[in-house]
């Protein structure tokens, strides 16, 4: 990590919820939580916890130095609502196979 960046994960305990459009689109109770500084606190969820058939692959890619390169998933009406790290780098490797969204709800 670079001097004063921190990345924090914990296995959280809360049920954590994602609607969109009135619709569920994931729900877990067994996120990682995920505290990065200079961002806000990030819920990751298991895949087998998301409605993963409501989403389409996205061509978006992106790259944090911190965490790898992210893939995108997308609704009709929602680009690049969800993205996860196929691949992360070692230091947060516990959110392989886990994905993100930009808005949950904490239960």
């Amino acid at each position: 990590m670079a001097e004063g960046h921190t990345i924090t994960i914990e296995h959280g305990t809360q049920r954590v919820r994602v609607v969109h459009g009135g619709q569920v689109l994931a729900e877990s109770d067994h996120p990682l939580i995920l505290r990065e500084t200079g961002c806000p606190v990030r819920y990751y969820l298991p895949a087998e916890d998301v409605r993963l058939e409501l989403l389409t692959p996205s061509d978006t890619h992106t790259y944090c130095p911190f965490k790898g390169t992210a893939s995108y998933w997308s609704l009709p009406d929602a680009a690049d609502l969800v993205w996860a790290y196929p691949e992360p780098k070692p230091d947060v490797a516990e959110i392989k196979d886990h994905l993100c969204f930009y808005e949950v709800e904490v239960l």
